[in-house]
């Protein structure tokens, strides 16, 4: 068995929850761009929620997979080191399988079948006990144990018969009395131990003994074998006296006859870390097998794997607040984070790459990353970055529009091949075409939660090229503003439905002390909870800052 099955731990580049068109694009590009400068650390795009309709259209129209989705970036059994314990046949006898233990410092092996398949597991603990109750004559007949067990723990050598695909049928019986003593106790297709006495030998022979097992390298005279042979009777030597030789036998019993099948405690690559501490606490096993996602066995971990854990490493875009964060991000290691949002409540262990530059889109930043690292930048990336910067600033119309951003968007642009306003108005189409969604989906397609104080609240924002887009979002999210903010025990929740072409923003929104606090803030009047904000279309600089302000205001 080798650890292949298990994929290597990428650095995951991941931005904020709900995720808009620049959080996906800039995870994409700036993977690509670490890829090219550091292909030792590898990096992968990550995602923390769904897509939105913008982004689908984005992705779809540049030929781009959809990044994998990661909610949750708590340690898994996938962050640990996964000890590859090599499974076993069912067959193994018990002693082998108390060697391999032994050698391997093992207490657990892992039983499997040719395709990797679990079938049990089997403890020291199960090892001792069968050997301690090995007095029973009938143990190897009623386990079917192979003759190829007897031979390999005996370190015998078949001197008559075949013993392919043969199993024990009989009782154990040690050969060490009389001639008559001997046949008084022996039925047919019984094991018989016998030592170089002749008398004895054809006393198990006579009685129709399906095995005779001769001690000591004794030797068995060719006359022996050749009435043997008629006799179906097979003939094992070994160098073993008679004593080791009857303690040896149980111990040749396949593992499968007292194996644990039932109710199995194993893991998968994607338990978390937190449910196997739990699980391994309740119960007295040390070791536990691990399973990959096609269910195959690939090895075991215990609890002291468990303290040797290696933390998911992320690189954070397009956001640097905890509540905006991908959910674990406590358990997870920081490496760098790209931003050009406000500095917010983000806390790492130590210090980390941080860029955080005053423009309208993080792929602005990145798009100056490459050409400060001389990188070529393939259509495909130009297109991408291109799409999140007109997405970040309504094509150049938000008030957090930079000469930087223009200049970047004009020549990625070039660079995608693409009519820029033409490209720009389909992808705001596309975005606002609400037909067949439900509401928490589109409540969902941009939506951040921030912090002032001891207040939370969340702000969503929507941009729509057509009236008719905007006002079927409205029908379907304004009442759901109560529940969301239920749901996630917030104090306020605001909802951006922002006229593109127009530039203002129509905002609903639910929380008791909702409409007082926009009525003060913006200076005008809220009628059946919406207030119409004329010039008013960036959640980042004209939104966001203006509420918190207002709400410190408040709280003092």
């Amino acid at each position: 068995m080798s650890t292949q099955n298990i994929p290597p731990r990428a650095i995951k580049v991941i931005g904020h929850r709900n995720p808009d068109t620049d959080s996906i694009c800039s995870a994409i590009a700036y993977s690509n761009l670490k890829n090219i400068l550091d292909p030792e650390h590898p990096c992968k795009p990550c995602r923390a929620g769904l897509l939105n309709r913008e982004t689908e259209f984005v992705l779809d129209y540049f030929k781009v997979p959809l990044p994998q989705l990661y909610t949750d970036v708590s340690p898994h059994i996938r962050d640990v080191d996964i000890r590859p314990a090599k499974g076993v046949d069912g067959e193994t006898s018990l002693r082998r399988a108390w060697m391999t233990m032994r050698d391997q410092e093992l207490d657990t092996l892992c039983v499997v079948d040719g395709e990797q398949n679990l079938l049990g597991v089997i403890t020291v603990k199960d090892v001792a006990t069968a050997n301690m109750d090995g007095m029973d004559p009938h143990t190897l007949e009623v386990a079917k144990t192979s003759y190829q067990n007897l031979i390999d723990i005996l370190d015998g050598a078949v001197l008559v018969g075949d013993v392919t695909d043969k199993t024990v049928e009989g009782r154990i019986i040690i050969g060490s009395g009389s001639a008559e003593q001997i046949e008084a106790s022996i039925s047919p297709g019984d094991v018989v131990v016998v030592s170089n006495r002749a008398e004895s030998q054809l006393a198990a022979l006579e009685m129709d003994a399906g095995c005779i097992i001769v001690c000591a390298s004794s030797k068995v005279s060719r006359t022996m074998q050749m009435l043997a042979e008629e006799k179906g009777c097979i003939v094992i030597s070994t160098q073993n006296s008679t004593y080791v030789t009857g303690q040896m036998l149980s111990q040749a019993a396949p593992i499968r006859h007292y194996m644990t099948t039932g109710r199995l405690l194993t893991f998968t690559l994607h338990t978390p870390v937190e449910e196997a501490t739990r699980v391994m606490a309740s119960v007295r096993f040390r070791y536990f097998p691990v399973l990959d996602d096609d269910g195959k066995y690939i090895g075991v971990v215990s609890r002291r794997n468990l303290l040797n854990l290696h933390r998911k490493q992320l690189i954070l875009v397009d956001h640097n607040e905890k509540g905006q964060a991908v959910e674990g991000i406590d358990s997870a290691e920081v490496l760098e984070i790209i931003d050009h949002h406000r500095i917010g409540t983000m806390e790492t262990d130590g210090p980390v790459y941080f860029r955080n530059v005053p423009v309208g889109c993080t792929c602005t930043i990145v798009y100056q990353m490459y050409r400060e690292n001389d990188v070529e930048i393939s259509p495909i990336m130009a297109g991408l970055m291109l799409s999140a910067i007109l997405s970040d600033t309504l094509m150049f119309r938000s008030p957090t529009c930079t000469p930087m951003d223009e200049k970047a968007a004009r020549k990625l642009a070039e660079l995608a091949g693409v009519e820029l306003e033409k490209y720009a108005d389909a992808m705001f189409e596309h975005g606002g075409d609400v037909s067949g969604k439900t509401a928490a989906e589109v409540f969902n397609g941009d939506y951040k939660i921030f912090t002032s104080g001891e207040v939370r609240f969340g702000v969503g924002q929507g941009s729509y090229m057509t009236e008719k887009n905007r006002k079927a979002a409205q029908a379907l999210v304004g009442p759901y503003l109560p529940e969301a903010r239920t749901k996630q025990g917030l104090d306020y929740i605001f909802y951006m439905f922002t006229d593109v072409r127009n530039s203002g923003t129509e905002l609903l929104m639910a929380g008791a002390g909702a409409e007082e606090l926009v009525a003060k803030t913006f200076g005008v009047e809220v009628r059946d909870g919406m207030a119409v904000l004329p010039g008013v279309v960036s959640r980042k600089k004209q939104m966001i800052p203006r509420l918190i302000n207002a709400i410190k205001q408040e709280q003092e």
